[in-house]
């Protein structure tokens, strides 16, 4: 279970407890990949092709490479593997905010919505314990000029839903602290930083531009969906031209360009960018639910150059409508830009004939129950939005399924430790339970991750799959 406790207020979660409950498990030889799967560095394209098995379920028909020991033939052993817990120790805020603005000390008094040199900068600049910010950094920041438009557009809105935030997260970081779950202390934490290096090789975006150079593929001589077995090889050119299932009760590993990914039992996944989306519409499946997280452009992603984005139009041509169902319940993560929220409310979902029905907020929070940002920082906000609709179909068909679930109510919270690795969004699956028929059919865009009942796409989609963020909790034979 994710939710540690649902009040009126929204829910708090447990991200890494849900993830280590997803059954990652593998049985037998499917933990050791054969040596024709481990060609650790493919170049170019034609390389590429001709390590036609880097993308495969695991078996032993080859001998093994030197450093992987596969199981004798006819041995069964389970291997359990756990996400590493040090990707959740966000001990401390990222920066400390003055006394009457924590949590932990059960009150916000003052102006916290000043923005002279005595209110938010001073309050953003506080060092406390940290010791990161020195009179250098808070000089650097002192404004030199007025707000522009859109920071102006952002205080109104956070104007507008700072008690909202205030109080919800202070009664489920009460909760949170009588339940154990948080640990609200005055003692000196030590935050180690525990950096592990990414995938090795090829990264999983360039792999998806390279595969636009394989031979075109007749959709209608090609599977839509394929499934992994322990016999089965999946070549690359498969990888990116279907929906690759794991209907398994247990977790398989695929290998891919040497890299080795654990797949959850129960789940579905594409590894394509947007301009490869037809091969889930071939598997012709409507989703009650779809979840999507784009990669927004924004001024920090292009100095960063972390990861690519799409533009507003680009995001407008996902072919939501071809892939809802009837009264489907469409959710979008969006940034503190209002020029984002604006856009997903005025333009994206009417063009998806879907209705916004709410705005919901995901507020990151410490092991200590303490917001991870300043609430009224003016260079980052603890939380993100997100923001939820139904699409619009018959009348009689929307009265019928309304029915059958919870009516979606607005502004409720989400509050969590946040995951270190960037972008690693929060479950939703047991918060929109409620609010979504049963078995719902659910889709997530622009995943770097996999969920069991879920299928999942994205030119990442595997990123947080690799097997260096795991760690092997115990092996049974």
């Amino acid at each position: 279970m994710s939710v540690v406790q649902r009040l009126g207020a929204g829910w708090l979660l447990d991200h890494l407890s849900f993830i280590n409950q997803c059954g990652y498990e593998t049985h037998g030889s499917l933990a050791h990949p054969p040596h024709a799967a481990l060609d650790t560095c493919a170049p170019s394209v034609g390389r590429l092709c001709a390590a036609s098995a880097c993308a495969t379920t695991c078996t032993s028909r080859d001998d093994p490479p030197p450093g992987d020991a596969l199981e004798p033939e006819g041995k069964r052993g389970k291997t359990r593997y756990v996400f590493r817990e040090e990707f959740f120790d966000v001990l401390k805020p990222h920066i400390v905010a003055a006394a009457p603005e924590r949590l932990c000390q059960g009150g916000s008094e003052g102006n916290p919505m000043d923005t002279s040199g005595s209110g938010m900068e001073q309050r953003e600049g506080a060092q406390g314990d940290t010791g990161d910010l020195d009179a250098s950094a808070r000089k650097k920041r002192k404004r030199k000029c007025a707000f522009n438009q859109g920071e102006v557009d952002a205080l109104e809105y956070h104007t507008k839903i700072r008690e909202l935030i205030w109080e919800g997260t202070l009664h489920l970081v009460q909760e949170g602290l009588k339940s154990g779950f948080l640990h609200c202390t005055t003692t000196k934490l030590h935050c180690s930083k525990n950096v592990v290096p990414g995938p090795m090789g090829c990264g999983l975006a360039e792999l998806c531009e390279m595969a636009k150079q394989f031979p075109a593929i007749n959709d209608s001589d090609h599977e839509a969906v394929r499934a992994i077995d322990d016999k089965t090889f999946i070549l690359e050119q498969d990888l990116h031209s279907c929906v690759i299932e794991n209907n398994s009760s247990c977790a398989k590993m695929i290998v891919l360009m040497g890299q080795k990914y654990l797949v959850p039992p129960k789940s579905n996944f594409l590894l394509s960018d947007i301009s490869c989306l037809q091969p889930l519409l071939n598997c012709k499946k409507k989703y009650d639910v779809i979840v999507m997280d784009p990669p927004w452009e924004n001024k920090s992603v292009k100095r960063s150059n972390r990861y690519g984005y799409l533009s507003s139009w680009q995001i407008k041509q996902i072919p939501v409508s071809s892939l809802a169902a009837p009264n489907c319940l469409v959710v979008t993560w969006v940034t503190n830009r209002q020029k984002h929220l604006r856009f997903v409310k005025d333009e994206l979902y009417p063009h998806w004939s879907v209705k916004t029905l709410a705005e919901w907020h995901w507020v990151k929070i410490t092991r200590s129950g303490e917001f991870v940002f300043p609430l009224d920082s003016s260079h980052k906000k603890p939380y993100e939005v997100l923001v939820l609709g139904r699409v619009q179909g018959r009348v009689e068909e929307a009265l019928r399924k309304s029915e059958e679930v919870l009516p979606i109510p607005d502004h409720k919270l989400i509050v969590s430790v946040p995951c270190s690795l960037h972008s690693h969004k929060p479950p939703l699956t047991e918060v929109l339970a409620e609010f979504v028929k049963p078995g719902a059919e659910c889709l997530e865009l622009f995943a770097r991750n996999l969920q069991p009942g879920w299928t999942s796409w994205g030119n990442e989609v595997l990123k947080f799959q690799h097997i260096d963020y795991f760690t092997v909790m115990q092996d049974e034979n």
